[in-house]
């Protein structure tokens, strides 16, 4: 039911298309049902009559309905491929709907490879069921319904080869869909595997070449690789004995039907003309069962790819963002965390514990501290990339869940610590805040990121190409750009989550200076390692093993926090070696 109710959705914009793919195809099929007895009687009353004026006028009209059955085939293929690629179409439109509304940890439940899979191949398997489908779950059963009452009507006699021969093939396809319906499942998880092998390799290609791991991983490519070869190799096989078998079938069918009908047509009972259609028609029949056969072979491998879609299309992140209506903040800027927890799912302890924090527009906060102990995590609540599981997430006085999800895209600029830029232009990333910026704001924000001068000696300035993920500019250069873009935004929020690290100590301190007088008015997160980014903040938490362990400016802890004391020691150490 899973496959239906998704096909019927999909297609119910097409509800026309449709109806003029089952018109033709009941057109086409009447004409080709209907040409064995034009045959038949050009035979019987034109050739064994050697009447030359019948055998032009039937075969005038023969010609005449085989180019209306001609006709009314490409119209009916025309009208269910525009239905199916538009069926096809809306769903990879609802499906990166759907996942453009996922949560981080929904995201992490499916992973992007399985995703892409999903919104491609899997799709692709229910178009194409679509497709098909709609001829001939039309053609085949009017076709071979037809063809049995038209044969008995022409030899009833010779019934009982269609009573024989029809249940043997259905038996023969049916042993076949079996054994092949199980590889399909497997078939689609493997794509899933070998994007996500794929998607590893070209991803972190300079750690794999850093190592020396490139015939490591080239081995381990293969392995996937052959394994679904082996399972599309084994489908394929199944696949390919249907069409000899249903071959040897007519055939068989043709031989036996001669064989029995030539003494009747000896002893004058039948004539010719009536063997060819009967052949004609038993062949009709038989080719109405190929095309069924046909449909059940692509039905499981559809039916797999349509749950893998409809569990993306089931899940509901809606109720997540049910509260959220409120289009403007109605306070000052402010946050506050009261006794915030986060647990990521399925993990034993929670990353961050009874967090309380109190900012507003004007201050930079700092949070700082090991490896591990949750700084990430706690920026990410605050644009609602994670959702804490305890406590409140407050902004002007409301609770993050209820301001609607434009709303606090717009009051904060995430600078994430992995920067991202997609593929287009440096304007074009820049942009990403602000459509409306003008070049002279790009500019503006590239010298406080301390990115004018690299951006300015490129060819194309602002115009200059960049490559998915930024893949063709440094570390450093694609962190500033990142920091412009959210600084083109305008927001009244900034997070910075470790954004400084890929910058050298003279860059870091000129880009601080820079953005100071910046975001003045706004209120600045900043997640950082170094204690250097950090000592002109305002409030700076330190945090271990998910829990606040001190707050205060870099004076007040350097006489109360051990944990801080630690941290710049084993910094300045590093210094020194340097």
């Amino acid at each position: 039911m899973t496959l239906l109710r998704l096909i019927l959705s999909s297609l119910r914009r097409y509800r026309l298309a449709v109806a003029a793919v089952v018109v033709f195809q009941i057109i086409g099929v009447i004409a080709s049902l209907y040409l064995p007895t034009l045959n038949a009687d050009i035979i019987d009353d034109g050739v064994a009559q050697g009447d030359i004026d019948a055998i032009w006028r039937l075969g005038s009209f023969m010609l005449l309905v085989a180019f209306g059955n001609i006709l009314a085939v490409i119209a009916a293929n025309y009208f269910a491929a525009r239905s199916a690629m538009g069926a096809g179409r809306d769903m990879r439109a609802e499906v990166f709907e759907r996942v453009q509304g996922f949560t981080t940890q929904r995201m992490h439940e499916f992973g992007a490879p399985s995703l892409i899979t999903r919104s491609t191949n899997d799709v692709q398997q229910v178009q194409m069921l679509i497709f098909f489908g709609m001829n001939f779950l039309v053609q085949a059963p009017i076709t071979g319904i037809g063809g049995i009452v038209l044969a008995l009507r022409v030899e009833p006699g010779l019934a009982w080869l269609i009573a024989v021969m029809v249940p043997i093939m259905l038996v023969a396809v049916g042993i076949l869909v079996a054994l092949a319906s199980p590889l399909f499942r497997k078939m689609q998880s493997r794509i899933d595997v070998i994007n996500r092998v794929l998607r590893e390799q070209i991803t972190g290609i300079r750690v794999l070449r850093a190592f020396t791991r490139e015939d490591l991983e080239r081995e381990r490519y293969e392995d996937i690789n052959a394994e679904l070869t082996d399972l599309n190799r084994k489908v394929g096989l199944l696949m390919i004995i249907i069409q000899p078998l249903i071959m040897f079938m007519l055939n068989v069918s043709s031989v036996l039907v001669l064989w029995f009908a030539a003494p009747r047509v000896d002893s004058g009972e039948m004539e010719v003309g009536s063997i060819t259609a009967f052949i004609a028609y038993l062949i009709q029949i038989l080719i109405a069962v190929m095309m069924a056969s046909f449909m059940t072979m692509m039905i499981p491998r559809a039916m797999v790819s349509a749950e893998r879609i409809r569990e993306v299309l089931d899940v509901d992140d809606s109720g997540r963002d049910a509260r959220a209506t409120i289009a403007e903040i109605p306070g000052p800027t402010r946050l506050d965390l009261r006794g915030v927890s986060f647990t990521y799912p399925g993990a034993e302890r929670p990353v961050l514990h009874g967090i309380d924090l109190s900012a507003r527009a004007g201050q930079t906060v700092a949070i700082i501290g090991g490896t591990g102990s949750g700084k990430s995590t706690l920026l990410n609540l605050v644009p609602r990339l994670l959702d804490a599981t305890e406590g409140e997430v407050l902004l002007g006085g409301v609770p993050v869940e209820e301001l609607h999800p434009q709303l606090l895209a717009r009051s904060t600029g995430l600078v994430p610590q992995k920067p991202y830029l997609f593929s287009g232009t440096i304007a074009s990333n820049l942009r990403f805040g602000n459509p409306e910026a003008t070049d002279e704001e790009l500019w503006h924000a590239l010298t406080i990121a301390q990115g004018r001068d690299f951006v300015a000696a490129m060819p194309d300035g602002l115009d200059s190409a960049i490559a998915q993920g930024g893949t063709n500019v440094s570390g450093g250069q694609r962190q500033r750009l990142c920091i412009a873009r959210a600084l083109v935004a305008k927001p009244e929020i900034y997070l910075f989550d470790d954004s400084f690290s890929a910058l050298d100590l003279t860059t870091d301190a000129k880009l601080r200076a820079a953005l100071a007088p910046e975001t003045r008015d706004a209120l600045v997160l900043i997640v950082a390692q170094r204690v250097s980014t950090v000592v002109t903040a305002d409030l700076i938490l330190v945090l271990d093993h998910g829990e606040v362990v001190a707050s205060g400016t870099h004076e007040e802890l350097l006489e109360s926090s051990e944990t801080y004391l630690e941290i710049i020691r084993s910094q300045g150490a590093e210094e020194e070696v340097a």
